[in-house]
Parts: structure tokens; C-alpha cells; sequence
């Protein structure tokens, strides 16, 4: 029993420690334990997109609530380089992983390009249904002023 107890601080202290990239903490007022968690992370692969996650942390709970949101914005160079090494698939790659339970509940962030429009799409989601729903967030950053960015071929009649 005191190995199960034992087992259950650690998970909860990785759960609930410090994260180096927390830019923001807003408490949700003086009488619950549940705040509002303001965090970076920067493409692995495409360094210059900078992605900020707003998402609740409840202390005192083996679970956090699902809700979350994202935005990502350009904040370097990117190159042609950066985007042929990304996964292009419809599915993408998860680029962040964030525990949000013991329970085996994340929130991910997957990176999706659309090569219509030639735009990163950084979609945010919960892994666990939550009343009914997967909660999900999207930002965008087109390549457009990018040297990753190619421009149409003209198609006027020769």
C-alpha cells in the first residue's frame, strides 16, 4: 500500500511540476485551486514558429480539464529546408505532448501542412473525451513572405 501511495506522489509531482517554459500563471479566482497556464514551445523541426498553450491546471486533482487553446506565429526564418524534413502526411506529426492525468489523458500538438495553400497548421487536442467532446484548438502560419514559400506557376496561355 505504501509503494502504491509512493507511486501515486511521484506521478502527481511530474504532473504538477515546474515547466520551464511557463511564461504565465492566472489564478481563477480566490476560492478554487484551478489556474490558467501560459506555456511556449518552438517547432522541433521548423524553428521559426513559436506555438503559446493556455490550458488549466486544477491542483489537487488527478485530472486537469481538457480546455485548451493555442496560437502559433512565425518568429524566425523558415526555409525550404525546414519544411521538406516534415512529415506531410493528412495526419502529421505530433510536435508536443503534455500530461494531463494520471490517467492517461495529453494534450498534443500536431503539425499538419497544407500544400494547397501552403500553410502549417498547428492543431492542439485533448486525448480523452470530455462531456461528449475532444476538445481541439487550430492556429495557422502560412509560408507567404517565406523563403519556404513557392510561388503558383503561371498558367496564362502562351
Amino acid at each position: 500500500m505504501k509503494t502504491k501511495l509512493t507511486l501515486v506522489a511521484l506521478m502527481s509531482l511530474a504532473l504538477f511540476g515546474c515547466d520551464n517554459n511557463e511564461v504565465g500563471d492566472v489564478s481563477l479566482g480566490m476560492f478554487t485551486m484551478k489556474d490558467i497556464k501560459l506555456n511556449h514551445f518552438q517547432d522541433p523541426v521548423v524553428t521559426g514558429v513559436t506555438c503559446h498553450l493556455a490550458s488549466i491546471d486544477a491542483k489537487m486533482s488527478l485530472s486537469d480539464p481538457s480546455d485548451g487553446s493555442i496560437s502559433c506565429r512565425q518568429t524566425g526564418p523558415i526555409t525550404p529546408a525546414m519544411i521538406a524534413k516534415i512529415d506531410k502526411s493528412k495526419s502529421g506529426d505530433v510536435i508536443f505532448k503534455q500530461s494531463k492525468s494520471i490517467f492517461f489523458k495529453n494534450m498534443k500538438v500536431r503539425r499538419i501542412y497544407d500544400p494547397t495553400t501552403q500553410t502549417l497548421m498547428y492543431l492542439s487536442y485533448s486525448t480523452k473525451e470530455t462531456s461528449g467532446s475532444f476538445k481541439h484548438s487550430l492556429s495557422t502560419v502560412p509560408l507567404w513572405g517565406t523563403k519556404a514559400y513557392v510561388p503558383p506557376a503561371d498558367n496564362k496561355d502562351a
